[in-house]
């Protein structure tokens, strides 16, 4: 298991972090977040579809063709570890060497878009107290890290539930009783 998770994670994370570097470059010569923020998600759901490829990997060479979903589950959930913590570290790297006014930067892309949404005074005020919340938790690390796992673990964990439940198979003997 530790092999498949590794490769599959080291596959998964090599894609979501190339992408989300080259996103946050592109982003800077033209600060469009919304279409980043969708390039990165669908990157994640693209890193992410090797889960399922790991899982069934895992199930049909390592495990004889058998997985519960509680093993299937878990080989999905440590890829997704895997590519989330590279994910993570890169933007850490990214963030303090290269974009460290990232935060000023989204801050005035949002305040920005709600004014073009036609967002009253108050809304404005009320969002950019929120974003200078954000822009206070970001001098932190911590919270760096927190908040960028938020980003990335519930998509990984959605897949990782969707491979188990797909992939799962039950001994040859039960299949054989339930198909007569």
């Amino acid at each position: 298991m530790k092999r498949t998770v590794i490769v599959f994670g080291l596959i998964a994370g090599i894609i979501v972090t190339a992408i989300m570097v080259i996103s946050m470059a592109r982003c800077y010569s033209n600060p469009n977040f919304e279409s980043s923020m969708v390039l990165g998600y669908a990157s994640m759901l693209l890193a992410f579809s090797f889960i399922f490829v790991g899982v069934k990997n895992y199930r049909d060479k390592y495990n004889g063709g058998i997985i519960t979903f509680g093993k299937a589950f878990k080989v999905g959930f440590l890829i997704c570890l895997v590519a989330s913590t590279m994910y993570v570290f890169v933007w850490l790297i990214d963030y303090y060497l290269f974009i460290p006014d990232f935060m000023d930067k989204y801050t005035a892309h949002t305040l920005l878009e709600a004014r073009k949404s036609g967002a009253s005074a108050t809304e404005l005020a009320s969002k950019a107290e929120e974003m200078n919340k954000y822009k206070d938790m970001y001098k932190n690390p911590i919270w760096i890290v927190l908040l960028t796992y938020m980003e990335i673990i519930p998509i990984g964990l959605i897949v990782s539930l969707i491979s188990a439940v797909i992939l799962k198979r039950k001994s040859n003997d039960t299949l054989k009783t339930q198909m007569a």
